[in-house]
Order: C-alpha cells, then structure tokens, then sequence
C-alpha cells in the first residue's frame, strides 16, 4: 500500500460483520499454574511489569483483592521479561456494571508480543462480547482486524473469562526478511477459537498489516481509551517453549 493510499484508509475498510460466531456456553477451563511457570502475577504486586511507553517505570495500576485492575489514563503496561513461544494463562473480567456498546464497552487487549510504543504489536482482543454487536474480527477471541474466532464463548459482564494461549513467535533472516511467520492457538474460556493461525504481521487499527524484523518481546497489557469502565486481570502466568 502506498504512503498517499495509507492515508486515505479508514478503519471501517478491514472490518468484518458476517458471518457471526455462534454463541457457547463453557464448563471449567485451565486455571493452577504448573511447576515450571513463570508467574506474571499472582494477585500480590506488579513487580513483573514496566510502563511500555517508559521502561525504566514500574506499573503503577490498581492491585486489589488478588486483582489487577487497569488505571485508564496511565497507559499500556508490560512485561520486564522478554520471550518468544510460550503458553500463557490470563484471566480477565468485564465490569458487572459496564457502559458503552461496540468497540466502546470493556476494551482491552493483550499484545501477544509488544514491539514497541503505544499499541505497536500483536493484539489479542479483549472486549465485552456478550450481547454485544461490533466487527466479528474486533469481538472477543479474535486477533485483532486479522482474523474471526471459531466461537463466541463470553460471559456475562462480571463474570471471569480465560484465555490460554499458545504463542509461536515469527522468524527473521539475517537481512531482516521474514522467515515464518507468527502463529496462534487460544482457548476462550476452554474452548477453541484460534486454531494454528498464521498472522500477516503485528496489529493495525488502519490499513494491512506487515512485518518488520524484531526479537524477543515482552507481553503487553492495554489501557484503552475508551470511557466505559476499567477492566481487570488475575492470574497470569507463562511457560516459555
């Protein structure tokens, strides 16, 4: 795509409407960490985790009740380690109380790999997708503008959610090049709705998305902008593969 066609894109034109995921109801999912995960957080503090647009910042958001709950205003937060594949475990809730509709009620997201700055990588979206109308590659359990979950297992607003992922980093030649590309598996709240699927390149909220060269990267929490209430996040962990 061209500097002048890039321009003149609109975030309208790589959303998808149809066909709409079917609704599932779940049973328990994966929740105790095993033995040799590195746990991200454990409901005590944010020692893990740096501001992404200041590193040498610790996270300052909300713990509370064995709770991480986003501080809107103070920006995206992410991982001090950095990795490449690795299974995560995240649990996430929606405000019992929540405002908003579409795009605009209980969005987060979790940047698979944080490549820099502001909302530079790899999204998976977080978002109130229970009786809420928006682009089905936007809703929960897609990888954001790139591709649309096999299901729609979301729960009540108030209610925990869990996504456990399985992350396969891309690869680069020497010259920069790509080699293979980044793969994702998740389950949502116990059921599949990414299965091995190939990304064309880290998150866009405009335009197609492209690779650039890039190593190991941390694992990226995302304070939204919009005005609905703030999400939280318990019990995160991670095992490199």
């Amino acid at each position: 795509m061209t500097a002048k066609a890039q321009q003149a894109a609109k975030p309208e034109d790589t959303e998808i409407w149809t066909p709409v995921p079917k609704e599932v109801s779940t049973g328990r999912p994966f929740i105790d960490a095993p033995s040799d995960a590195i746990i991200l957080f454990d409901g005590k503090n944010l020692d893990q985790w740096v501001y992404t647009d200041n590193r040498d910042k610790p996270a300052a958001w909300t713990v509370h009740d064995n709770v991480l709950t986003v501080k809107k205003g103070t920006g995206n937060i992410e991982t001090k380690q950095k990795f490449n594949n690795y299974q995560l475990h995240i649990e996430w809730q929606v405000p019992e109380n929540i405002t908003g509709t579409d795009q605009a009620r209980g969005n987060s997201g979790i940047f698979l790999a944080s490549i820099g700055k502001g909302d530079a990588g790899y999204e998976l979206q977080v978002l109130d997708s229970y009786k809420n109308k928006t682009y089905v590659n936007g809703m929960a359990g897609s990888l954001y503008k790139q591709t649309i979950p096999l299901a729609n297992p979301t729960k009540k607003p108030g209610e925990w959610q869990t996504y456990d992922v399985v992350w396969m980093a891309p690869v680069f030649n020497e010259d920069g090049s790509l080699k293979t590309p980044a793969r994702a598996t998740v389950f949502f709240n116990g059921v599949l709705v990414e299965n091995n699927v190939e990304l064309s390149g880290p998150t866009l909220y405009i335009g197609k998305p492209a690779y650039k060269a890039h190593g190991a990267s941390p694992i990226k929490l995302q304070a939204h902008g919009d005005k609905s209430e703030p999400l939280s996040f318990r019990n995160i962990w991670v095992r490199e593969l």
